[in-house]
């Protein structure tokens, strides 16, 4: 097959060119550059995925779909296993758990029954409603509803969700890996400084800070070259704010209008083993035979190793990088030269370049940065920095957010030279790497996550998308984010910053923290219902629940009840104690304890009404309504009891939880028509009850709330033991 490719195109394939005049294609979507490539018979390879900014050419395709270079990072991204979230696993072994416990009881009733009064049919019936009431099938809807709910939630923080189980396995997070440019700064970058190298020393010059970063003060004359040189070895059309910067303090020279009659011919592209863009020039009044003008730029070491610097020379370079880096700054190096106009060299190693000076660029931190990084610390959360700057630059920002910087900075350099094993001691208390490329973010990733963590890494690249894909959550930018990042990603930064990630690891803990209150609330309300439903096999009892009203509390009422949790605003300390330990039970025996011992308070309150009302001589349809309702009433008792960890369940009435408020007034409507209604009450089998009955109802339901509440006062105590049981200690311990 054949690719037309114009000036526009999305490129369909991987081809090689067959004809072609001035192509030049933006490869961003594969090496993270914002830089276009010339393409001609040198470099003949266009890509899937990439974009023609100008020119034409004819090419004969070599590959498509998965055989591409786009889609070798798909498959590569195949090959990494997404981890399971740790609550979605916790609450399949749960229902399985309970789903054993109630199958297992209810045959053993079954056999029971059958056997000791030889009515199988009978025993059958009693062992299906007692099924009924022990199965745990409001779980499932519990969780749906939740990370619906904490999805939309998220997104009201400029965050969007693409997987569920990112929201709560954000709120276990032990390690948050950050990119610099753009998350942690603005990635609106301004030139601060220059030094012009004289061939014996630098000349350094600074210019003072302006508010809108986006113009430059004028600079001295001997400066102006270096300023030009700059430019020229940028894109003529940035995009990237670093280049746009450069072309900013370009225009304050007017440079610009000089330039704009030349002409570009070639593009040396960043590469991992050449960290510098050299651009090939042609003047715009020279002869096609003249030489060409060449100009790089890019890190100081790569520039020395092309200008072929002397170790004195180098040490100077050294000592002037340094010093701008120190400042937190990213520090460019610049240089110049000539290449023959007919045929230049396949690497810019080859040319003969000669170093003009370094260009300083600020990049300033986001405001409320060092506030979340603070808080992340708090939290029991380490913050590690990943940049692709000098390693005191990043020391530097690194110092000013508030990051652990006791360690030393890792290289990528450093990094290369270590086996997997060293690797993992090293990022234990490693929180800043610098000069790190893409690739090397899988390794820091997975040594973390060997290491018990549970990791939130951020990236933007195309060959970011593997880290993404490894960490427990991945978090791609929205602004400047490649569409391979954010499919790899769990959750997308509408905003890119970093504040919106502190945000989200808030509320995926007060998800974790509101979804166990449910499950205690929905564990609790089970045990009345089974309850009701196995004394009367057991006692020989009429049946006093029938399975419409089992179906109406565990498919309508509880459920719809436990959504109020789901609106409970967070604890105090939300964001004061360590990350839960993903491994820990998600619902641990402690609680289990608690939530049995709520019901089976509610389960002796009502006994002991069906059991008077009995003898007292009532029916069983009036002991029936006053049992039910009184179960209602007791579904609100329960809910105040679980509603806080830290207060007491009178205090927590005063927090504000509108849903709450409408499910109340929900249970009381519906209370009152079932037993009002005729229709209603009919289907449900209740009646109407005498004024004295009623009068026993309200002292049953009386009863049932002050139980619930004696409970709480006397395992008050037990709630900071019941809290330590799902966190680790060891992460608090590791936290800088």
């Amino acid at each position: 097959d054949l690719l037309v490719v114009s000036e526009g195109d999305r490129i369909a394939a991987d081809a090689v060119l067959r004809e072609s005049s001035a192509l030049r294609v933006d490869e961003s979507v594969l090496t993270g550059e914002s830089f276009a490539v010339d393409k001609d018979d040198e470099h003949p390879w266009i890509f899937a995925g990439t974009l023609a900014v100008r020119g034409q050419a004819l090419a004969q395709v070599v590959a498509t779909g998965t055989h591409t270079e786009v889609g070798r990072i798909g498959r590569s991204l195949a090959d990494i296993e997404r981890p399971a979230s740790p609550m979605v696993e916790q609450t399949r072994r749960l229902v399985r758990l309970f789903s054993t416990l109630g199958l297992a009881l209810s045959v053993a009733v079954v056999l029971l029954y059958g056997g000791l009064r030889g009515d199988w049919l009978q025993a059958s019936l009693a062992g299906i409603t007692l099924a009924m009431s022990l199965l745990p099938e409001e779980f499932a809807l519990i969780l749906a509803v939740f990370m619906a709910m904490g999805a939309w939630r998220l997104s009201r923080h400029q965050v969007l969700t693409r997987h569920s189980q990112a929201l709560e396995a954000i709120g276990s997070t032990t390690v948050l890996c950050t990119d610099k440019t753009g998350t942690l700064t603005h990635n609106r970058m301004q030139v601060v400084a220059l030094a012009r190298w004289s061939g014996q020393a630098f000349e350094a010059w600074r210019a003072a800070p302006t508010e809108d970063r986006q113009s430059s003060s004028e600079i001295p004359d001997n400066a102006v070259p270096l300023a030009r040189q700059a430019l020229l070895a940028s894109d003529p059309t940035p995009q990237d704010p670093m280049e746009v910067a450069l072309v900013t303090l370009a225009r304050s020279t007017g440079s610009l209008e000089d330039l704009r009659a030349w002409q570009p011919v070639h593009t040396y592209g960043w590469s991992p083993h050449c960290m510098a863009v050299t651009r090939l020039w042609r003047m715009g009044s020279a002869s096609p035979e003249e030489s060409l003008w060449v100009a790089t730029k890019g890190a100081p070491e790569a520039v020395a190793q092309l200008c072929r610097l002397s170790n004195s020379e180098r040490e100077a370079l050294r000592v002037q990088t340094n010093a701008f880096a120190q400042e937190g700054w990213r520090v460019l190096a610049v240089a110049q030269g000539r290449a023959p106009h007919a045929a230049w060299p396949d690497s810019p190693e080859a040319l003969e370049l000669t170093l003009m000076g370094l260009v300083a660029l600020a990049d300033p931190l986001r405001n409320g940065v060092k506030a979340s990084v603070q808080e992340c610390h708090q939290a029991g959360i380490r913050v590690v920095m990943l940049t692709g700057d000098h390693p005191l630059t990043a020391q530097a920002i690194g110092q000013e957010a508030g990051l652990d910087t006791t360690a030393p900075v890792v290289t990528g350099e450093a990094l290369a030279n270590l086996d997997d094993r060293a690797l993992q001691q090293v990022v234990q208390s490693t929180s800043l790497y610098a000069r790190i490329m893409p690739q090397q973010k899988l390794r820091i990733v997975q040594a973390l996550r060997a290491q018990g963590h549970v990791v939130a890494m951020t990236g933007d690249g195309v060959n970011d998308a593997p880290s993404l894909q490894a960490a427990h959550i991945g978090i791609a930018m929205g602004q400047r984010g490649t569409d391979v990042a954010r499919e790899a990603a769990s959750l997308v930064l509408l905003n890119d910053d970093f504040s919106a990630i502190v945000r989200a690891a808030r509320l995926g803990r007060q998800l974790q923290d509101n979804l166990r209150k449910a499950l205690v609330f929905v564990l609790a309300v089970h045990v009345p219902i089974a309850g009701l439903a196995l004394l009367p096999v057991v006692l020989g009892w009429p049946l006093i629940l029938l399975p419409v009203h089992i179906a109406c509390l565990e498919l309508l009422i509880d459920p719809v009840c436990s959504m109020a949790y789901e609106a409970e605003p967070p604890e105090p300390d939300l964001m004061q104690r360590p990350p839960r330990d993903p491994h820990a039970p998600l619902f641990p025996w402690p609680w289990v304890v608690w939530s049995l011992a709520q019901g089976g308070v509610v389960l002796a309150g009502v006994s002991v009404l069906g059991v008077w009302t009995m003898q007292w001589g009532a029916s069983v349809s009036t002991s029936r309504t006053l049992i039910f309702c009184t179960l209602l009433v007791a579904n609100a008792a329960l809910i105040a009891a679980n509603r806080s960890y830290s207060q007491s369940a009178w205090r927590s009435w005063g927090q504000p939880n509108a849903v709450l408020w409408r499910m109340g007034a929900a249970l009381i409507v519906f209370g009152i028509a079932v037993v009002a209604w005729p229709p209603l009450r009919q289907v449900f089998e209740l009646e109407w009850p005498a004024p004295e009955i009623r009068a026993v109802a309200v002292m049953g339901c009386l009863t049932c709330v002050a139980g619930v509440g004696a409970v709480l006062g006397l395992m008050r105590h037990w709630r900071p033991e019941l809290r330590k049981t799902t966190h680790n200690a060891a992460h608090a311990a590791s936290t800088p």
